[in-house]
């Protein structure tokens, strides 16, 4: 069965999204300067989902979505992201935490609601990757799945940027430590790439 990990892009003081962030402002007050590094590459190092990372984030981009089995967002994510109607950049199967399903609307049919917790979510989503690795992509969730001590890495793409207010990623995580070893390192055009383990008692 794959690890569970966190992958996502942050600003250097934690934030994965702006500060106002909601349907209308997706990615909040200066969210979207997050994210100029995935097409900052040549046209050379295009992957099939779409981005034109830099050389040294190329193996970055590739395992994020070679390696990726299933999703697990909370509801926030998903209203914001407007379901991915569209399509999310890994096509995999997204397993969205939340209280009650939307009785109506328009989604990703990989999208499918959990009512029974982040726990089930988790299992449900093992379950579908495989041996594959289970991605949590939102900050709420990802709390949750850290202060269970579910959460086996964290991958974080740190950009050179101050964003002040928004969503930050490590927030209400509890009282007690969590220990991590630091894996790998790699610098690029306007990204670090940090990888750590998560160490479990």
């Amino acid at each position: 069965m794959g690890n569970v990990i966190v992958d996502l892009t942050v600003s250097l003081d934690g934030f994965v999204a702006g500060g106002g962030d909601g349907p209308g402002l997706p990615l909040g007050r200066g969210g979207e300067l997050l994210f100029p590094w995935m097409n900052a590459g040549p046209e050379a190092n295009r992957t099939e989902s779409g981005f034109t990372p830099p050389d040294a984030s190329k193996v970055v981009i590739d395992e994020w979505t070679d390696d990726c089995g299933a999703l697990v967002s909370g509801r926030r994510t998903f209203d914001i992201a407007g379901g991915w109607k569209d399509g999310h950049p890994i096509d995999v199967p997204i397993f969205v935490v939340t209280h009650r399903a939307p009785p109506e609307g328009e989604w990703s049919p990989r999208v499918s609601f959990v009512t029974a917790g982040t726990g089930r979510a988790l299992d449900l989503a093992l379950e579908a990757a495989g041996d594959r690795k289970v991605s949590v992509c939102s900050a709420d969730v990802v709390q949750q799945v850290l202060r269970a001590g579910r959460l086996d890495e964290i991958h974080l793409n740190v950009v050179p940027l101050l964003l002040g207010s928004g969503v930050r990623l490590f927030d209400h995580l509890g009282p007690d430590p969590v220990r991590l070893e630091q894996t790998r390192t790699i610098g690029s055009e306007g990204v670090t790439h940090l990888r750590y383990r998560v160490l479990k008692d």
